[in-house]
């Protein structure tokens, strides 16, 4: 059987394993299809902080079943996407429905093998049905669910000005679902490129690149108030630092981010602003549903999502260079 390994920083490369053998509460699920996000390429470069090498990468998962327990509602040949956060279900955080922040929370191709394989053993509770989704849809449910996750988290009412900071995968997700609930959207990067597909293919007229008037060019945009709530998808630690100061008073700060540092903000600042400090950390089950929903309901562009694909085959070639065109990637997606 075919696997994607990680054995090390920069080291990514074909492997042939055994295939997996069920337990009795698995599925062994045919991958097809496994989408790339930030995490992987922080993985392959070596500054992921909760992963241990060697690895198989992939938590974006679309695939077909290709055998189910007895009894199992699930069916042989089904489209399936999968939740790649396996949760213990007995810790303090499951017992209060939050399993997305298990304290033994397991995330498939980060602390343990993910999806960059052939075939895949994954609990049945984690198999969601995708039959009327296309592979690539499913193949970005994830993402997707990350971002309706960390929009659920700040409570958004319709008419709410947000900020969101990053416009990579993740920040995308979160604009797209903070639009959907109403909201005016800004969105900032650093990369022209990344905004301007933001504008011209997905819809969103308000961006601005970040330089050093980025402050003054925001205030000047909401009258000197900024924003109700600002997300933070970034994964850099100067940016999460000064997101705060684009928040309104009385307003919320999203951390969709989390970087091997600690944070530090100006206390007078963030009391002045009686700031809301949210950290958003995966996804629910509940998340899933809403972006399944939305991508059948057409409320997601998901063909302007998706603008690479790649063979699992040319992958170790081909990770380098995504990495490198960064700018110009939004979605890339491995066939296998």
């Amino acid at each position: 059987m075919r696997a994607i390994l990680c054995r090390e920083p920069f080291a990514l490369k074909r492997v042939e394993r055994s295939a997996p053998i069920a337990a009795p509460d698995e599925v062994l699920v045919r991958m097809r299809r496994v989408g790339l996000c930030g995490t992987d390429y922080h993985i392959f470069a070596g500054n992921q902080p909760f992963l241990s090498y060697p690895r198989v990468m992939g938590h974006e998962l679309a695939g077909e079943i290709a055998a189910v327990p007895e009894g199992s509602a699930l069916r042989v040949g089904q489209r399936v996407t999968i939740n790649p956060y396996l949760a213990c279900g007995t810790c303090v955080a499951c017992r209060k429905g939050k399993p997305n922040c298990c304290t033994r929370i397991a995330v498939l191709g980060v602390h343990k093998d993910g999806g960059m394989q052939d075939v895949i053993a994954v609990p049945e509770r984690a198999v969601i049905p995708a039959d009327d989704l296309t592979l690539e849809q499913a193949a970005m449910v994830e993402f997707l669910a990350i971002g309706a996750h960390a929009v659920a988290r700040a409570q958004l009412s319709p008419g709410d000005r947000v900020l969101v900071a990053g416009a990579g995968p993740i920040g995308i997700a979160v604009s797209l679902f903070a639009r959907l609930d109403g909201a005016r959207v800004t969105i900032i990067d650093t990369r022209r490129s990344r905004l301007e597909y933001a504008r011209t293919r997905l819809g969103f007229e308000e961006v601005v690149t970040v330089d050093d008037t980025i402050r003054d060019t925001l205030a000047a945009r909401t009258d000197g108030d900024f924003f109700d709530c600002v997300f933070d998808a970034t994964g850099n630690i100067q940016a999460m630092r000064a997101g705060l100061h684009y928040v309104a008073n009385g307003g919320s700060y999203v951390l969709v981010s989390v970087v091997p540092d600690d944070l530090i903000f100006a206390d007078p600042e963030f009391h002045r602003r009686e700031t809301t400090l949210i950290a958003s950390r995966n996804a629910l089950s509940g998340d899933f549903a809403r972006v399944l929903a939305a991508i059948r309901s057409g409320d997601i562009p998901t063909d302007a999502l998706h603008t690479h694909s790649v063979d699992a085959d040319d992958l170790p070639e081909r990770m380098p260079r995504l990495i490198a065109e960064a700018d110009h990637v939004l979605k890339a997606i491995v066939t296998f």
